[in-house]
């Protein structure tokens, strides 16, 4: 674990002290996370004849929707705590819930897409890999800060404690867990490794989004049985009826889209000029 790696100051600037200014890992990891999303995102646009560089305007509208959804998402979870502390909870480096991400970043995008005059399910499509690959690096993060997202106590090789974690350590000496982001981390890889192979095999625009949603949900739903988050109803937890919605929405889409041939490139056409 490395919830830091360092910090400058206190700075002062303009008569104000600030400081000391520090460079977390999580915020580093999620920084190159987003970054790759875009690059993956660029190279994809451009194979299909589109504007690479909107991949960066998206990456934008997508840091600004996915860490507000996020944040927003974990205050819903926990209205009492930002209740208690507003100004705590809102910047606090933890709290961040990858679903409020996922929604919010995609409502964001969405409207830059539209704004753009693009064909929102071709633009996804181009961008859904990314979103896999940036997710696996941003559970890095999670990884070296200790942001609470590991599991359940274990006895297996790998288990391992997070003592230095930024939102504290709750057990005794010698006691270890699941590496529940390591686990998010190879199996976001993995999804990003299949969409990588799909993209240029012939599907209906929108396929690979909704493979995402299909694949990365899943995921989710299988590893929340190791991690700590509490049960709300039928035995799930949040995110797992979360994942289960979001998982069946895919599936509908998938099929409903079967068969269904992509667009046809004379419709891309001012979208390329």
């Amino acid at each position: 674990m490395w919830p830091d790696l360092f910090s400058i100051g206190p700075v002062t600037l303009f008569g104000y002290t600030l400081g000391p200014l520090t460079l977390h890992t999580f915020g580093l990891m999620m920084a190159i996370g987003f970054w790759a999303a875009a690059w993956v995102g660029q190279k994809e646009l451009e194979r299909r004849g589109l504007k690479g560089d909107f991949a960066w305007t998206i990456m934008g509208w997508a840091v600004f929707g996915g860490l507000g959804g996020a944040k927003l998402w974990a205050v819903l979870q926990e209205p009492a705590a930002f209740f208690a502390d507003p100004v705590t909870t809102t910047f606090s480096g933890s709290g961040w819930v990858w679903f409020g991400g996922l929604l919010g970043g995609t409502a964001a995008v969405t409207y830059a897409i539209r704004r753009a005059g693009l064909p929102w399910l071709v633009v996804v499509d181009c961008v859904a890999p990314g979103m896999a690959l940036g997710h696996a690096i941003g559970r890095i993060g999670c990884q070296l800060a200790g942001d609470g997202d590991w599991g359940s106590v274990s006895q297996v090789p790998w288990a391992m404690a997070y003592p230095n974690a930024i939102v504290g350590w709750p057990h005794p000496p010698g006691v270890r867990v699941h590496p529940t982001p390591v686990y998010e981390m190879f199996a976001y890889l993995a999804v990003f490794g299949i969409l990588w192979r799909m993209r240029t095999r012939p599907h209906a625009d929108g396929a690979l989004l909704w493979w995402y949603l299909v694949l990365a949900c899943g995921a989710r739903f299988v590893i929340e049985f190791w991690r700590i988050n509490p049960i709300v109803a039928f035995g799930l937890s949040t995110a797992q009826l979360t994942s289960l919605a979001l998982m069946a929405f895919g599936a509908w889409r998938l099929l409903a889209t079967r068969g269904v041939p992509a667009v046809a490139d004379e419709r891309l056409a001012p979208a390329r000029r």
